[in-house]
């Protein structure tokens, strides 16, 4: 066997060794500085078509309201569950799938103490039972929150819970409701085949 100096152990080609490191520092660079740039400038909310159809999940859709835009930092598509979330405005109106095993009664309950788990949140008045034009039959009510007004509504379909969830000050709330309660009426739920 040969003998390995130290020389030899040490020694890299030290140009290659160089340019490595660089190059793996400016790609480090570029993800460190360059993917939060780029994430800033696409722009969070997007448009939707007027009139079409919104997927949620789990084959529930829903039309957005006139004058709607998609915000994509609260969006999160799926087969099984998934949450969008529409802007008018500063009006945030949000619609959320998921599995659920249980009744109306209980997703009401549910939702109710989800609203008011969160600090400062109450809910207000009485819940009133609602439907929408696909059939689907549900409970809606309001709540405050610090100072933002909110409405609610749970809907609960072959094995799903569907809630909206809306929020805004009190005067913009009151000149967007119109539009987001004819919304609503069009969320469908069709199973998937």
């Amino acid at each position: 066997m040969g003998r390995v100096t130290r020389r030899q152990l040490t020694d890299l080609p030290g140009t290659l060794g160089l340019l490595l490191a660089l190059a793996l520092a400016s790609i480090l660079a570029a993800l460190a500085f360059g993917l939060p740039a780029l994430d800033r400038a696409v722009p969070a909310e997007r448009p939707v078509a007027a009139g079409e159809p919104y997927r949620v999940a789990a084959g529930v859709t829903i039309v957005p309201p006139d004058g709607a835009s998609l915000d994509a930092t609260g969006t999160r598509p799926g087969a099984e569950r998934g949450t969008a979330l529409f802007r008018l405005g500063r009006v945030q109106y949000a619609i959320g799938v998921e599995p659920f095993k249980g009744d109306l009664t209980a997703a009401a309950v549910r939702l109710r103490q989800r609203i008011t788990g969160t600090s400062g949140n109450q809910v207000t008045g009485t819940q009133l039972a609602v439907s929408t034009a696909g059939g689907l039959a549900g409970v809606e009510g309001g709540y405050t929150a610090g100072d933002r007004d909110g409405r609610y509504a749970v809907f609960v379909a072959d094995g799903l819970i569907i809630e909206v969830m809306v929020s805004g000050d009190d005067a913009d709330l009151e000149r967007a409701l119109p539009r987001i309660d004819a919304s609503t009426r069009t969320l469908r739920y069709e199973t998937e085949k």
